[in-house]
Parts: C-alpha cells; sequence; structure tokens
C-alpha cells in the first residue's frame, strides 16, 4: 500500500475525526440560538466562530475541564494501550502522548485550556463545514453519473458537466479524497497542539521526575541487597561444600552442613522481606541486620576455614539505623569478596566508631597467582555507591601487599 495511503486504514484518523467533529457542536448550538439565515454568510461566521468563544474560555477557566479535556485527547488522539488503561493519582504524564489528565492547578494551566477549547470550537466548526461540503459534492456528483440532474439547493454541485454519464462517475471519489485528506491534516495538527496545551506544566514534569528517580533508586537499593546477601549465601555454601569434600572429616561436615544451614536460612529471611517489599502486601518485614550483627558475618567467614581477626570499638550498637544497616551489607560484600576471590587466607577487620565517624577496615592476604588490578567487580562498586550515598567515601585495592577494603561513613 502507498504510504500516502496508510492514514487512511488506521483508526486513529477516524477517531480524531471524530473528536474535531464534537468541536462544532457548540458552534452548531449558538448558530441555532443567534439565528442562521444561508443568504447572509456573516450571520453563519458569527454563529459558528464568534459566539462560542466566550463559552469556549468560561468553560477553560474551569479546572476540572482540563482533565476532561485530557482523557478526551487521550482517548480519540492518541488511542493506544496507554488510553485504555485508567489513570493513576500521580499519573502526570503517561507513557504515550504529553497529556496531562490532572486538573488544572494555575492560571497558566486554565488559560492553556481555555485556548484549546477555543481552538477546538474552531477547527470544529470549519470541519464540520468542510465535511458538509465535500459529502454535498459527491452526492451530487453520484446523481450527475446516474444522470438524474438535480436542482436541489442542499447539495453544492446541483449538476455538473453536459457530457457523458461516466465523466461525471470519474469525479465521484474525488471530493471524498479531498475530505480525507483534510481530516488527516487537521488530525495531526490537533494531536501535535493537544501535546502543547494540555501537556503537564514543568512542575508536573519535575514531580514525576523526581517520583520515577525515586523509584528506579530504590529497586536499584532492592537489588544490591539480594546480590550482597544471595551472593553472600552462595558463596559461603560453595566454599563449605568444596572444604568440606576435601577434608573427608565427619566432625569438619557437620559444622560446614550447620554453616550452610545458618546461612541459607538468614538469606531466605532477606530474600523474604524483599518480596514483601515488592508486593507491598502490608505485613511488616523482618528487621534489616545491622553492623550489631557483624558476629554473623564473622562466624560464617570463620566456618568458611578463613582465619578472622576481628576488632570492633565504638558504641556500634547505637549507630543510626541507616549508616548501621549499610555498614552490614559493607562488611558483607568484603568478606565474600574475599572468599570468592581469594580463598581461605588470613583477613584482618577493624570496625570502630568514634568522632562522628565509622570506619570499616577489611584486610587479606593476596593470594601468590593473582595479579590485582584495582578495578573490582560490581561487589566493590556497590560499596563505592552505597558510601558515597550516605556522604562518605570507599577504598578499594591493594596496599602494602594485601587487598583493602576501607570506608569511611559519617555519623552526622
Amino acid at each position: 500500500m502507498p504510504r500516502f495511503l496508510r492514514p487512511l486504514t488506521r483508526a486513529v484518523t477516524y477517531t480524531r475525526w471524530l473528536h474535531v467533529l464534537v468541536g462544532c457542536v457548540a458552534g452548531l448550538t449558538c448558530a441555532s440560538v443567534y439565528g442562521m439565515s444561508e443568504a447572509k454568510v456573516l450571520d453563519l461566521v458569527v454563529g459558528f466562530f464568534v459566539l462560542p468563544v466566550p463559552l469556549g474560555v468560561a468553560a477553560g477557566l474551569v479546572p476540572a475541564m482540563r482533565r476532561a479535556e485530557g482523557l478526551q485527547a487521550r482517548l480519540m488522539l492518541f488511542p493506544g494501550a496507554h488510553a485504555r488503561g485508567a489513570a493513576g493519582p500521580h499519573d502526570a504524564e503517561p507513557a504515550g502522548p504529553g497529556v496531562s489528565v490532572m486538573p488544572s492547578a494555575s492560571w497558566n494551566e486554565r488559560c492553556r485550556t481555555a485556548l484549546w477549547l477555543v481552538l477546538r470550537i474552531e477547527a470544529g466548526s470549519a470541519t464540520g463545514f468542510v465535511t458538509f461540503f465535500l459529502m454535498g459534492q459527491t452526492l451530487a456528483s453520484i446523481g450527475a453519473a446516474a444522470q438524474e440532474r438535480t436542482t436541489d439547493p442542499a447539495l453544492f454541485l446541483p449538476a455538473l458537466a453536459d457530457g457523458p454519464w461516466w465523466t461525471d462517475a470519474l469525479l465521484v471519489p474525488a471530493p471524498l479524497l479531498i475530505l480525507l485528506g483534510f481530516v488527516v491534516a487537521v488530525g495531526h495538527f490537533m494531536a501535535a497542539v493537544a501535546g502543547r496545551l494540555l501537556g503537564p506544566s514543568p512542575a508536573q514534569r519535575l514531580a514525576a521526575l523526581e517520583e520515577r528517580t525515586e523509584q528506579l533508586l530504590e529497586r536499584n537499593r532492592i537489588a544490591r541487597e539480594l546480590h550482597d546477601s544471595l551472593g553472600h549465601a552462595l558463596t559461603v555454601a560453595v566454599v563449605q561444600a568444596g572444604a568440606a569434600r576435601a577434608a573427608a572429616d565427619p566432625e569438619f561436615t557437620d559444622r560446614a552442613l550447620e554453616a550452610i544451614e545458618d546461612t541459607g536460612r538468614h538469606a531466605l529471611e532477606d530474600l523474604d522481606r524483599v518480596l514483601r517489599i515488592l508486593r507491598e502486601d502490608g505485613q511488616p518485614g523482618r528487621q534489616r541486620p545491622t553492623l550489631a550483627d557483624a558476629d554473623r558475618l564473622l562466624d560464617s567467614a570463620r566456618t568458611s576455614g578463613v582465619k578472622v581477626e576481628a576488632e570492633v570499638t565504638g558504641p556500634v550498637d547505637r549507630l543510626p539505623g541507616p549508616v548501621s544497616r549499610e555498614g552490614y551489607r559493607m562488611l558483607q560484600e568484603a568478606l565474600t569478596n574475599v572468599l570468592r576471590h581469594a580463598g581461605q587466607v588470613p583477613v584482618r577487620v577493624q570496625v570502630a566508631a568514634d568522632d562522628g565517624l565509622l570506619t570499616l577496615d577489611v584486610r587479606n592476604t593476596l593470594p601468590a597467582p593473582t595479579a590485582p588490578t584495582g578495578r573490582g567487580g560490581s561487589g566493590l562498586r556497590g560499596i563505592r555507591e552505597r558510601a558515597t550515598l550516605l556522604g562518605g567515601r570507599a577504598h578499594t585495592g591493594p596496599h602494602d601487599g594485601d587487598w583493602r577494603v576501607r570506608v569511611e561513613l559519617p555519623l552526622a
């Protein structure tokens, strides 16, 4: 099918046509009350194009009218999945067209709505006249082709040429094609103008952007939670299982299975808490672990065969909630990184809370074959991101022959 004929097969072309034609109802009503004289063009212009303007301006100043016009524009100018869905309370800018469905919140929005209504009335009246005229031309062409030369004044072409009937038949589609081309052009124009006059205000766009940003941040936080918790549990399970098989010691195997069970149980608790947040079922989730639970991480690492020397100083149990929770995840990721990349090597852990600063320092011996790059993986990148969000800083990389993860977080 030729490209210029494709709009004729789309439903949006005809819903736009209907949407524009509805705008001529106000003009038709005013013209009927005013009184129309077919002999006076001025009466038609005043009735259809002038008298409805004050009514359109007055209606546009009503805050709820913006919501009504926005919904109509969505459904008829931009048909699609976004239009069939119900708009939520914060739906300032839909995924499809940039048309707001919120009531007017400022005089700027009221004035834009009033201008939209005036434009809709004028465009609707003009489209109504063009539709009526070209439909009349089509009927006149059909009558002439059937050799029924009528002089009915309702038809704009009561008689065509005096030639053969087939010359008139060739002219029958012409008015319809002109009409459809006009309808496509007007529909595109109204859809473009709707985005400007009925679009969200800068304040609404900013609010929608902030809400979207908060959603993305929450998703990233949940992704980090799952990565740290499940990654640690799986790493411990793999290391413990491999060590138990290599040791071939029933007593050591029992301890390894106990460690795997304990770590898996805590990982399932974290997974259940995250799923409750995603489901938003209203049931309280389990409390996120804090640095007060650091012994659990250290014991898990020790049972994996890692020799851990830990030093905890300061009121760790009285740290601010966000700092303590994020500090726990950073320590967990640091130990997971040791188990995953270094194996059973000595680890020194220092946790210090004093002078308004929380310091986490985790060092481990680098195995001989390892050639550190200093870049780290996604887990180390997550440590740095967490520290930055809390206003602190994190350093990861080789230091004096060891691999070091050092985090400094402000407590105020």
